[in-house]
């Protein structure tokens, strides 16, 4: 594939996404981080500099996941967005990402069974989840060590979270933070993939069972969201056929028919969302990418899709698939995380088909600016000292 045969393909052609248009159609995926605050998890100035970096070259960029409310539980160094004073911090970097040129989504998470039931006890949280179904022994060690046993939510708790604690994120994020978008997690064994999954998702009232039932949290979640955003500022992230922190729901492929054809008859009485985020392939450290079955999402929904989880490491076959998936349609996003985390000019070092900064995986999960802020735009060079131990400074 040579260089203009990739400049010319649809990557490098504008689209239009909710009520904005984008000037090409490479994003920047969720990619969990841990630069944040670690007491009021309110994003900090390493935040800052790495999404505007890579606002620079017009992408969208969907954030690190944010957690929503701490009734689900998080993570050390972990962002949220369910206070104020984080959505005021947050809102620092998305106007550094306009001012740069770039759209910018946040992505809210619900951890549920995969929380840390340890520091939900300090906090006065109990364990929650769908089902009271441990993601492992160790899980449901740590949890006993605690005195802090999964439980499963009531009805009465899952109500709340739909209609009060999700509608709280979704207000903050646009109406104080003023994101472009905002993006439910609603995938990789999180909260709504618990529900989801009939491996463990065991319930016997109306949130269980068939997956009428099983999706009825995610089509709540979004529905109330719809009562205080437009809907096209709203988007949601699936993987069908996860294998991560959950066993592979064997009915996804009807239960995803199932779920798209709900969120497409909503298109089609006017709350449309914004884009739908689909993990399309799986990754494991020991034997890559594998590609997964998503025909029954793009079969259904008629509008805009963003994949990634299926695309090459390297520039090997020169972005022979994401520019193939670009071209068969023109409502594709194709997303990058890891190589985007690299290199913080990816487009133009797509569109001008040139090497990339290799990633470095032991980087990914520290509090450091090293790994995070580090890499260089293409030309450049860097003299970062990885010994260096420099930690965010929160915005708010």
């Amino acid at each position: 594939m040579t260089k203009s045969t990739i400049q010319a393909s649809n990557l490098f052609k504008p689209i239009k996404v909710g009520n904005i248009t984008l000037p090409h159609r490479i994003a920047h995926l969720p990619t969990t981080r841990n630069r944040a605050n670690p007491e009021t998890h309110v994003p900090t100035d390493l935040q800052k500099q790495y999404y505007t970096d890579r606002a620079k070259s017009g992408a969208l960029l969907v954030t690190e996941a944010t957690i929503a409310t701490p009734k689900l539980g998080w993570y050390p160094n972990v962002p949220g967005i369910w206070t104020k004073e984080q959505a005021l911090g947050w809102k620092q970097i998305v106007d550094s990402v306009h001012e740069a040129g770039g759209r910018i989504a946040v992505q809210l998470w619900g951890l549920g069974r995969v929380a840390i039931p340890g520091l939900l006890k300090q906090k006065g949280f109990d364990f929650v989840a769908p089902s009271a179904i441990y993601e492992h022994e160790e899980s449901e060690k740590a949890a006993k060590d605690a005195g802090n046993p999964l439980r499963e939510l009531t009805a009465e708790e899952i109500h709340q979270l739909v209609t009060e604690d999700y509608p709280n994120a979704v207000k903050l994020a646009l109406d104080v933070a003023g994101f472009d978008f905002v993006e439910f997690h609603f995938a990789n064994g999180y909260i709504a993939s618990q529900f989801i999954n009939p491996v463990i998702n065991k319930r016997t009232d109306k949130y269980g069972g068939p997956i009428e039932n099983r999706a009825r949290f995610l089509l709540e979640a979004l529905d109330n969201a719809f009562k205080v955003a437009d809907p096209k500022k709203i988007a949601i992230r699936v993987s069908p056929g996860n294998q991560f922190q959950e066993p592979v729901n064997p009915s996804f492929k009807e239960d995803f028919e199932y779920i798209t054809k709900q969120l497409q008859a909503r298109a089609d009485q006017g709350n449309e969302l914004g884009f739908i985020d689909v993990v399309d392939g799986t990754f494991d450290v020991g034997s890559g990418a594998q590609n997964v079955d998503i025909s029954s999402i793009l079969n259904n929904w008629k509008g805009i899709v963003l994949r990634g989880g299926r695309y090459n490491n390297n520039k090997d076959e020169e972005w022979k698939l994401p520019v193939e998936d670009a071209n068969a349609d023109d409502r594709t996003l194709v997303g990058f995380g890891r190589n985007f985390i690299a290199n913080p000019d990816l487009p133009q070092r797509i569109q001008e088909d040139q090497d990339l900064n290799p990633y470095d995986r032991s980087t990914f999960y520290t509090i450091y600016n090293y790994g995070y802020n580090t890499y260089p735009f293409y030309g450049q060079k860097t003299d970062a000292d990885p010994d260096a131990k420099v930690e965010g400074v929160a915005l708010a």
